[in-house]
Formats: C-alpha cells, sequence, structure tokens
C-alpha cells in the first residue's frame, strides 16, 4: 500500500518529531500507532434528507467505510452539499442549482487538499454532485472513484410509470384543463415513490452513465436503484477498487482522457441523454486540462445513432434500462460498431474493452429498452449545436421526440422565466410562436436556471409539436420538445439574444444546424448601440461572486477560466 501523501513529503520532516501535534489530532478521531503507515481515503458524503436523490447516501458511505477499513486503509468521511433541483424549480432558488456544482467541487478540493488524504471516493445523487464531484477528482488528481446513490423507482398510476417530471406535465393539464384537480393530486401523490435520482435518462442519470463511460465508476453502476441491495454493494466493491488504484497509483487524469471524454458524448448521444451533459462535460474536461469543444458533441453526433426508448422523450426509465444489460450493454454495441475507443483505461486498470468482454455483443431480443445497432430509435445523436447570428458560440438543442426540426415563427419575448410561465398558463401563447426567454445565463440569472416549468406547461398544454423556445439559460434533463437553450453569449454581456423584439421572425434549423433572428446585421448594431445592461440585484453573497466569476456556457459555465465572457453584438 502507497504511503500517505504527508509521509512521502520530506522524510526528515513527515517522520519527525515536527508531525507530532498532526498525529495527536488524529488519534483524537481513531488512529493508532500503526495506521498511520496507512493511506488515509477522503470519503465524500453528500447525503441529506433535502432530496430524495440523497436520502439513502448514508448506507452507502458506512459500506464504503466499512471495506476501505477492510482493505487497510483510513477512511475520513466529511460532508458536502446538494441542493434539489425538482424542490427549487421553477423559483429564486433554482439560481443556486448550477452554483452548488462549483461549491461542491470547491469543497471537496479544499478538504482533501487541506488534509493531505491519499484517495478520495465520492458519493452523491443529485444533479450536481455528480460533475461536482468530478471536477474536484479532475483537480485533484488523486486515485478516485465515484458512487453513485442510484435511481428512483417508477412511480404508477392509471396503468402508466412516474417520474418527477410527470407531476410537472400534470400542472400543464389541469391549466389546459385536461385532468382534473383530484388525478393531479394523484400524480403528485405517485410520481416519487421512494429514495433515488430522478428515473428517466434526466441528469443524474445521465451524468452516471457519463462517468461510467469514463471509467470512474464500476461497470452497472449507473442504472442500479437506490433502494436495491445491489447498490450497497456497488458501495462496498468500489471501496476495494479504491484501495487498489491508490496502491497502484492509478490516478484521475490517466483514464479522463481525450478519447475517454469521447466515450462519455458517445454514450450521452446512445442513451439520449440532458443536455446539461453538454456543460458538465465541458467543466470536467476543463478541470482535466483537456481540450474539448461544442464542436466535438456536434461531430459525435453526427454518428452516433440513438439506441435507448428513454424518458423524457421516450417509454422507459433507468431501471429498465439497468435490466436491459445497462450501460455495459450500451457501451458494447458502440465498441463493436467502432464508435468508441476500447484502449481507454478505467479505475479498476483494465481498458474498457476487457471490462466489456463478458458482455453480450446484441441486447437480447426479449427486452425494447436497447434497441438492436441495425434498428436505432434515431440514426444520428439526439444533442445538435447550433450557430447563427442568435448564438455564434453556441447553443444546444435536444431533437429526440421533436416532429419538425425546422422552425420559423415569430418572437414571444420575456425577460425571467415566470412572465413566461405565466403567460403560458393563461393561454397567452399560440402555435407557431418562438418563445424567446433571457436574462437567465450563467451571469445574467445569475446561475443558468432550467426551464422545466415552461416547458413542461407547453407540452401540457398540447403546443409541445407547434411552440419552440429559446433561452440562454438551461433546460432540465426531463425536458423535451423543440427547444434550444445555453445560448451564447447570454444576453447579460450583450449577446444577440438581448437584441431580440417582439414579433422579430426567429428560425431554427436542427438539421442545418442554424439558430438565426432574421433581422439585418444593420439592424442588429443599431440595437446593440442603444442597449445597456440590466442592473441585477444579485451583487453580493454567493450569486454575487458567482455573477462575477462564471464563463461562457460554450465553454461549460466554468468558474476559473480567468477571461471575461465577451460581449458581442
Amino acid at each position: 500500500m502507497a504511503l500517505p501523501r504527508q509521509t512521502k513529503r520530506s522524510d526528515a520532516i513527515t517522520r519527525g518529531v515536527e508531525r507530532t501535534p498532526n498525529r495527536a489530532m488524529l488519534r483524537a478521531v481513531g488512529f493508532n500507532d500503526h495506521d498511520f503507515e496507512k493511506a488515509i481515503v477522503a470519503v465524500a458524503n453528500g447525503y441529506s434528507t433535502i432530496t430524495p436523490c440523497n436520502a439513502g447516501l448514508n448506507v452507502l458511505t458506512s459500506r464504503a467505510v466499512s471495506a476501505l477499513r477492510q482493505a487497510n486503509t483510513m477512511p475520513q468521511v466529511f460532508g458536502t452539499i446538494t441542493v434539489s433541483d425538482g424542490i427549487s424549480m421553477g423559483t429564486e432558488g433554482m439560481r443556486y442549482s448550477l452554483v452548488s456544482r462549483e461549491v461542491i467541487a470547491d469543497s471537496i478540493e479544499t478538504v482533501c487538499q487541506a488534509q493531505s488524504v491519499d484517495g478520495l471516493l465520492a458519493i452523491g445523487g443529485c444533479d450536481k454532485n455528480m460533475p461536482g464531484a468530478m471536477i474536484a477528482i479532475a483537480r485533484l488528481n488523486i486515485p478516485s472513484i465515484f458512487v453513485y446513490g442510484g435511481t428512483i423507482k417508477a412511480g404508477t398510476y392509471d396503468g402508466r410509470d412516474l417520474t418527477v417530471v410527470s407531476a410537472f406535465e400534470a400542472v400543464g393539464e389541469y391549466c389546459a384543463g385536461k385532468i382534473n384537480e383530484s388525478e393531479l393530486l394523484e400524480v403528485e401523490r405517485r410520481a416519487c415513490p421512494g429514495s433515488g435520482s430522478c428515473g428517466g435518462m434526466y441528469t443524474a442519470n445521465t451524468m452516471s452513465a457519463s462517468i461510467e463511460a469514463l471509467g470512474l465508476s464500476l461497470p452497472h453502476s449507473s442504472t442500479m436503484a437506490a433502494e436495491d441491495p445491489e447498490k450497497s454493494e456497488n458501495a462496498h466493491a468500489s471501496a476495494i477498487v479504491l484501495a487498489n488504484a491508490i496502491k497502484n497509483q492509478i490516478l484521475p487524469r490517466a483514464l479522463l482522457t481525450r478519447k475517454a471524454f469521447e466515450n462519455a458524448i458517445a454514450v450521452v448521444m446512445a442513451v439520449g441523454g440532458s443536455t446539461n451533459a453538454v456543460l458538465h462535460l465541458l467543466a470536467i474536461a476543463h478541470a482535466s486540462q483537456v481540450k474539448l469543444s461544442l464542436d466535438d458533441f456536434e461531430a459525435i453526433r453526427k454518428r452516433v445513432p440513438v439506441l435507448c426508448d428513454l424518458k423524457p422523450s421516450g417509454k422507459y426509465v433507468a431501471t429498465d434500462l439497468h435490466k436491459a444489460g445497462g450501460i455495459p450493454q450500451v457501451m458494447k454495441m458502440l465498441l463493436n460498431d467502432g464508435l468508441i475507443h476500447g484502449d481507454t483505461l478505467t479505475i479498476t486498470g483494465e481498458t474498457l474493452s476487457d471490462a466489456l468482454a463478458e458482455v453480450p455483443d446484441k441486447p437480447s431480443t426479449r427486452q425494447k429498452v436497447i434497441r438492436q445497432s441495425d434498428e436505432p430509435l434515431y440514426v444520428n445523436g439526439h444533442l445538435a449545436i447550433l450557430r447563427g447570428n442568435l448564438a455564434p458560440e453556441g447553443a444546444v438543442t435536444k431533437v429526440s421526440g421533436v416532429k419538425n426540426r425546422n422552425i420559423t415563427g415569430p418572437a414571444r419575448v420575456f425577460d425571467s422565466e415566470e412572465s413566461c410561465l405565466q403567460a403560458i398558463i393563461s393561454g397567452g401563447i399560440k402555435a407557431g410562436d418562438v418563445v424567446v426567454i433571457r436574462y437567465e445565463g450563467p451571469k445574467g440569472g445569475p446561475g443558468m436556471r432550467e426551464m422545466l416549468a415552461p416547458t413542461s406547461a407547453i407540452i401540457g398544454a398540447g403546443l409541445g409539436d407547434s411552440v419552440a423556445l429559446i433561452t440562454d439559460g438551461r433546460f432540465s434533463g426531463g425536458t423535451y420538445g423543440m427547444v434550444v437553450g445555453h445560448v451564447s453569449p447570454e444576453a447579460a454581456v450583450g449577446g444577440a439574444i438581448a437584441l431580440v423584439n417582439e414579433g422579430d421572425s426567429i428560425t431554427i434549423d436542427a438539421e442545418c444546424g442554424l439558430l438565426q433572428i432574421n433581422v439585418s446585421h444593420t439592424e442588429l448594431a443599431q440595437r446593440y448601440e442603444a442597449w445597456r445592461p440590466p442592473t441585477s440585484k444579485y451583487g453580493h453573497g454567493v450569486l454575487g461572486k458567482y455573477a462575477a466569476l462564471v464563463s461562457s456556457a460554450s465553454v461549460g459555465a466554468v468558474t476559473d477560466l480567468h477571461s471575461p465572457a465577451k460581449a458581442c453584438s
């Protein structure tokens, strides 16, 4: 076993009497004489009862700690935060969601560096736990593994599976007079039956799948149900693997290579994952010092099919995918078709090809979640990158389930999510409209809120195929329909989305990768000269600091880029 880092830095000081006070502190938390030669492993526990996603993490932490002790290491547990996107959605509190990714990353980095630990086991469940932990893992570059808290099991009502998104869409259905109050309440009561992260291929399950593809979590772990015994066993196995990684000094940046990120993007496309994966993978790559751009997502989209029929636009949930073979089955199919790299390393020390050796070449024909390679759900990936005079730095759209990928219509302009939602609920949005929600970007929000309430209301009102929505904010992994997010540059820095007037003609062409306001360059330049940045009411505290530091969404909305976002005309 490798010695702890504090015993390797300086032979004279580390093994000398100068370390006596440090050892005295460690004795108070359970170290004995022989423990000082063991590797110290930080266990970052995202447990809280704020959200069902993280409510079961203490059980996993306990199993991991026990296994780490059995593996002759010294586990040291500390807590890190979480917020619930589902609970804060549609409120001012949602501004803190993406911010929490940075707080989580910073907190894990801070503790691990301050205490000079030798390895890290991070346990999380909600959307930002995973990218936050991965950003910290990449920065630290000490042997690390991620343990996913697991997915929630589907609720059921009236013969159909429910997820938390069902509750948001039920509100739209109720407002449109399609269901009564009793039915609305039944959906609310049944949508989230227990612990675990949101059940469709939403952001949490998309990111857990990405981390498995990157090699930083164990095979099959990303689709396990939070309440099933195998999830606890996975925590135990992960701890043993981490102890071996410490012994053999398997470092994250040896895993987080350019090829590994290409694999993760391919998996996101194949499973129909969340648009948030674009933002988070860019940020993790930045922390890993790997060059990755929006163009890479578009290039991979063009060659990787959507293989999985999963919610939000499909039929099934993550537990169904798990029964059908999970992410290893999807990756084996992609590997056989030459769409991912088999020579990338995993935390076990194996190559990806070795890890997938026993996985069947094809999924069972008895299941319907994973399509056969020659019968994909869509021939090309579902996350398209758009550019044009409305988004010169890029924007992201999800085209799965979209019947018409080319829309031109009049702009309906809103400077906040709340004002837009009110217009939808009151019947003010009509078929053919292109809804624009701005000043919701990383700086302008601040915090880049998710627009799940407006998009769900549009779906619930039956306008999902006839109304488009554009924003410099984000979308929930549960969003579907013709929606375009991450518009960059954002409105708050003078991006063209700030210059859109009510009624302007806007074109979205997902087939050609175009997002365009049909107004002359001269007119836009005149509007830019007259434009003035709005005054933010968030000039202090966490949101104030975030707004001052955060980069464009086009590079992951990171806070350590060291270059300000650019205004444009």
